[in-house]
């Protein structure tokens, strides 16, 4: 590449640049660089991200025997209904892969995201019956499911002792040829919503390529990216924050504005450039272009929801769409926050004052925050807990969604880790895993204290969670999900001194090829087509060596006796509440104030976000800066509070405070029309059995009726799109079964 520009400017010509803007610096590589360089190649080996050549070899050889199965079997197709012979022949079929193994930054053990595309003559329906029946014929083919109302259906197996996600495409072509590019836009012409999502991950992978301007020195920067940003916690499509397929978007804008860097400068420049960078303002790798076949694009301009994304990295590839739909106030906060700390750890590595392995060191999540959630799912069999655990999982990000709009919340950031049960947590169940969640309350002003009910947040999530499993007949008998809050002295009570104690430098774990596994075993509900690595490549070690989503009989240090005997009472009774009535000081959020009952006047209302740096000459984007700007992110150190008056709210008062417009309902022939673009099966109308009023009460079980069933909606003033996908239809019944939803009811007081 720099031999390039170089001939260009000889020439006289202008040197041809990438991206929608000119580069920032066009210098090439010191001395120094390549050694710097050569440091974070070996910082980076012990974490197993790089593959020896006999693995390589071993799946080119699985992908080579795939492929030939996929040609024999649509061979075998074309007898079956009657092709001539000349066109059986000639048929052809072919297995393209995507996501981290086309990219080349795979890491050991890591599964190959694959598509096979078919002629015309293959329907679906013959992909998910006699192909998935041929692939249980065949040696070496183990634990093979098949995903077929998935957003993106799917067959998952392992071949060879390699995991494979392989899709289904069917192109209106009477023959596949060998050479066959997707990356042409036609192609896209006359497909079914399925088959284009299928191809999506292959077109934007071929197409982030095809953009950098140094393949190796991308693949090199993106492999430390994502191991730092795996090491920090933020590598999570699912839990709102960014998956594979939006790392890479993210570097190879970097490529493109230092085309002639290599690695250790890249690496450097991408904390540069994104700490800098004035979100929402949208992260473009080309300029959109419009080819006519009539699919709706990420277009701020024309969409209204698409204003309301907090941190837009858009696809290259059409249809163009936002692959970081699932970010939240929070989340981005958390990154924006790891993007400044990443930029001071490689000044001080480029100054010489430490080495890179000081980069990827994980984060002490446990003694962030002073207030924390444990949100605990469990289920009376493994398999069940598999299904339970992958659905409860996708949908934290609801919770997430809940407490930001908490009126006394500042942030709510999730650990993407999850972390084996205690069984005295949940005596029913054997099969438990907890996540956590850090929170910062707001800083109170002119107040003694005040009461704050989180009761209405977690209610509405795991109402989400039950008529989701519910709709999608999964929800079985021991299947809960319960929320606390502890205060940080606490969580020594569900978690293993190990995982507590702050450790400077961890090696690097086995438990990774297990977490891989259970990973892959998961039904994927929440299929996303934007991103490609599908959040799965997880051969790069977790944070902590008991984190490895692993579901078994938990030997965690038990609760106190007392506590212990508390909740046996509470499960003997079934649906009676939790209450958990906890008095806390508070240690507000400094800089983020809201006024509350009773606080003076002149106390500004700061609505929580980003502000965007002023004096950022970072590029972003000519002609899509229409979305409006929001202020300045929380600031995540707790500080001191100055109060004064006493404010008690009662939970009625407190939720009065949340506007919760009913978008999800304004619109019934919207949602209707999201509903088909997106293949969302029609909501199962089931009459509840619901207790009479009496019996409740005497019972103690809150047993909500259908009418009066809390929707999640989302809140206009709050950046999330709008009709969405990921909530169920406001008509879904509450489950009917004889299955008891436990409510919990949180409660604390925050006091000087």
């Amino acid at each position: 590449m720099r031999e390039t520009l170089g001939s260009s400017v000889l020439a006289g010509q202008p040197p041809k640049h990438y991206g929608i803007t000119s580069p920032i610096s066009l210098a090439g590589p010191k001395d120094t660089d390549h050694i710097y360089t050569q440091k974070l190649t070996e910082a980076m080996r012990p974490f197993g991200v790089f593959e020896d050549d006999a693995e390589l070899s071993h799946r080119m050889v699985v992908l080579g025997k795939l492929n030939n199965l996929v040609k024999e079997w649509i061979g075998e197709l074309g007898e079956q209904k009657s092709l001539p012979p000349s066109i059986i022949s000639a048929v052809g079929g072919k297995i393209f892969t995507f996501g981290s193994y086309r990219l080349g930054v795979h890491t050991k053990g890591a599964d190959i995201d694959s598509l096979c595309v078919a002629p015309r003559h293959v329907e679906r329906s013959d992909f998910f019956q006699s192909f998935s029946e041929k692939l249980k014929q065949q040696d070496g083919i183990k634990n093979l499911r098949a995903v077929e109302d998935a957003f993106v259906p799917v067959i998952k197996f392992e071949f060879m002792n390699t995991e494979i996600d392989l899709v289904f495409a069917r192109l209106p072509l009477q023959c596949i040829p060998d050479n066959l590019d997707l990356r042409d836009d036609s192609r896209l012409r006359n497909l079914d919503i399925r088959c284009i999502r299928s191809l999506n991950g292959c077109r934007v992978t071929d197409e982030i390529l095809h953009l950098v301007p140094n393949k190796e020195n991308f693949r090199l920067t993106l492999r430390a990216i994502k191991l730092w940003a795996k090491r920090r916690g933020i590598y999570s499509n699912m839990l709102g924050f960014l998956g594979g397929v939006s790392w890479a978007m993210l570097v190879a804008r970097t490529c493109q504005l230092y085309p002639n860097a290599i690695a250790s400068t890249l690496v450097h420049k991408f904390f540069l450039v994104f700490s800098k960078w004035e979100w929402p303002n949208p992260v473009l790798l080309k300029q959109p272009e419009d080819s006519n076949l009539n699919l709706p694009v990420w277009d701020p301009r024309v969409n209204p929801a698409d204003r309301c994304h907090l941190m837009p990295i858009i696809t290259p590839a059409y249809p163009q769409q936002n692959s970081t739909y699932n970010v939240s106030i929070s989340t981005r906060s958390v990154m924006v926050e790891e993007f400044k700390q990443g930029l001071s750890v490689t000044d001080e590595i480029l100054l010489g004052r430490c080495d890179w392995s000081k980069l990827f060191e994980p984060p002490n999540f446990f003694h962030k925050y002073k207030h924390y959630i444990v949100l605990t799912a469990s289920a009376s069999t493994e398999e069940h807990h598999l299904e339970w655990v992958g659905l409860v999982e996708s949908k934290i990000r609801v919770l997430v969604g809940n407490l930001e709009r908490n009126s006394f919340i500042t942030l709510a950031h999730v650990n993407p880790q999850s972390f084996p049960g205690n069984r005295d947590h949940c005596k029913d169940n054997e099969y438990v895993s907890m996540w956590f969640l850090g929170i910062i309350f707001k800083k109170v002003e002119n107040a003694e204290s005040v009461n704050i009910d989180l009761t209405h947040d977690i209610q509405s999530f795991t109402d989400t969670v039950y008529r989701q499993a519910n709709n999608i007949n999964m929800l079985k008998k021991g299947m809960r999900i319960e929320a606390t809050h502890v205060k940080r002295k606490q969580l020594h009570h569900y978690l293993h001194a190990e995982v507590l104690q702050k450790r400077k430098k961890q090696s690097v774990p086995d438990i990774n090829r297990s977490a891989s596994a259970l990973l892959s075993k998961r039904t994927s509900l929440d299929g996303n087509c934007l991103d490609s690595s599908r959040d799965t490549d997880t051969g790069t070690p977790c944070d902590s060596p008991t984190s490895c989503h692993k579901s078994s009989r938990s030997d965690s240090p038990s609760l106190p006796d007392a506590q212990r005997q508390s909740l046996l009472e509470k499960t003997s009774t079934g649906c009676s509440q939790k209450m958990a009535d906890v008095h806390v000081h508070a240690e507000p959020a400094q800089g983020l104030s809201i006024p509350v009952i009773g606080s003076k006047p002149e106390s500004a209302i700061v609505v929580k976000g980003l502000l965007p740096p002023s004096g950022c000459t970072i590029p972003t984007v000519v002609g899509l800066n229409v979305i409006p700007r929001l202020p300045s992110p929380p600031n995540f150190s707790q500080g001191n509070t100055t109060q004064n008056g006493l404010i008690n709210l009662s939970p009625k008062s407190a939720a009065a405070k949340r506007a919760h417009p009913p978008c999800l309902e304004d619109s019934p022939k919207r949602i209707r029309d999201t509903e088909m673009l997106l293949g969302l099966p029609e909501p199962t109308f089931i009459e509840p059995s619901v207790p009479h009023e009496e019996e409740r009460q005497q019972s103690g079980e809150n047993i909500i009726p259908a009418g009066a069933m809390p929707i999640p909606t989302i809140d206009r003033s709050r950046s999330q799109r709008l009709p969405s996908k990921e909530l169920p239809d406001s008509s879904s019944p509450v489950p009917t079964n004889n299955i008891r939803v436990i409510k919990n009811s949180i409660r604390l007081t925050l006091n000087r």
